[in-house]
């Protein structure tokens, strides 16, 4: 039999989607399953993307260009403008979601054995960008303690050796939740431009900041313009994961270069989904004010109730619509199995991402979970009761 290669052996699983064969189980029999494992936003897509795509007229089917539609890139940069962010055209593109984004400033900026230090817990599939182009990722830990605030700059600073390429951040935060400061960026930079590598800032959850806190973007940094990557997605901001339409901006020519012989050997994003990213900047502002609003109201239920929980220990988050739960568990992974596998209450459970798989050093975070703040109030509630109940009779209770 043949052998696949050792790449493909060494993909990560997804520690989100690993656990949907028995959350399937659980449905078989005849169990309610309340998903707070992933990132799937249960808001409304605008009005006017979907329209734009229910009133095409058009004959062919045509491959865009390979950076995207011109027309779509124009009104882009001009809505980055509008927020303070100084990009024109030829300073992004498209690309086919976030996760295409990645993978292009991972190979326009690092080889094959290069590392990339990110601060950990990250988004799980930046373990999977990395080893399909071959890099290694070097973390850096933050701590629910500290709210999973930015590492001190020296811990970074140790970690820099010549293979470094780049620090990469998620801003606000997923799994976490947490959203930099100026001051935490304007110290990543000052680091970046000392050690001349660069700094890739995931910046798909700009728009959900809260308690007054405003998102600062990389590309905002003075003098930071050779450095800088950002990375950006319709799918949280319009609630529309499954466009996949994404894109990677910067200044640096060189990079942009680069990227777009990625971007040239995939051929195309996909055109119908690029035509109702380009009507979702029509968004009015009052549909922004509505979803900030419900996420706010949603984080505060989930946290409140949470935090009613003996044992339980929750950061809260200042972005995005995820928190880490630390919880009274030997193995998160062994308990978010059990809720599926072994546990309803009145014919419910709930499904969690354990936290773990955010992390790549090896025993980090095997008590917590990722919670996403994605239903209803009246459904996190449930789901947190639930939650307490199974911890009050799981047998792997710390």
């Amino acid at each position: 039999m043949p052998k696949i290669s050792h790449k493909g052996s060494a993909m990560p699983e997804s520690p989100i989607r690993k656990l949907v064969p028995y959350a399937e189980i659980a449905k078989k029999k005849g169990n309610k399953v309340y998903h707070l494992n992933i990132g799937q936003p249960d808001i409304k897509t605008p009005q006017v993307a979907l329209d734009a795509v229910r009133h095409i007229d058009m004959e062919v089917l045509e491959y865009s260009h390979s950076a995207g539609f011109e027309s779509y890139r124009r009104k882009l940069a001009a809505h980055y403008q509008e927020q303070g962010i100084p990009v024109n055209l030829e300073d992004i593109i498209i690309t086919t979601g976030g996760s295409e984004a990645l993978l292009f400033a991972m190979g326009s900026t690092a080889d094959a054995g290069d590392e990339i230090i990110i601060p950990e817990p990250f988004y799980a599939n930046y373990n999977g960008f990395s080893t399909a182009s071959g890099v290694t990722v070097v973390p850096v830990i933050s701590g629910i303690e500290t709210g999973f605030a930015l590492p001190p700059i020296s811990d970074f600073e140790k970690l820099i050796t010549p293979k470094t390429k780049a620090i990469l951040i998620c801003n606000p935060g997923n799994p976490t939740g947490y959203l930099y400061s100026k001051e935490e960026i304007q110290q990543l930079a000052d680091l970046v431009r000392k050690h001349d590598i660069f700094l890739i800032a995931d910046e798909v959850y700009r728009e959900f900041a809260y308690d007054g806190f405003e998102h600062f973007s990389v590309l905002n940094v003075p003098g930071l313009e050779q450095h800088a990557i950002m990375i950006d997605s319709v799918s949280k901001r319009y609630s529309m994961c499954g466009a996949r339409i994404g894109c990677i901006v910067s200044k640096n020519k060189e990079v942009m270069s680069t990227a777009m012989k990625f971007a040239q050997a995939r051929l195309s994003p996909p055109t119908f989904a690029q035509i109702a990213s380009e009507a979702a900047l029509e968004t009015p502002k009052s549909y922004f004010d509505e979803v900030i609003g419900e996420y706010l109201e949603r984080r505060n239920t989930l946290v409140s109730e949470l935090e009613k929980i003996p044992g339980v220990m929750v950061a809260k988050p200042k972005g995005a619509f995820y928190c880490i739960a630390k919880l009274p568990v030997q193995n998160a992974d062994d308990f978010a199995q059990w809720l599926l596998e072994s546990f309803d209450y009145n014919g419910e459970t709930v499904m969690v991402a354990p936290a773990a798989g955010f992390y790549s050093t090896p025993g980090a975070g095997l008590d917590e979970v990722r919670i996403a703040y994605v239903l209803k109030q009246e459904d996190l509630i449930l789901s947190v009761e639930i939650l307490g109940k199974a911890l009050e009779v799981y047998p792997g209770k710390k």
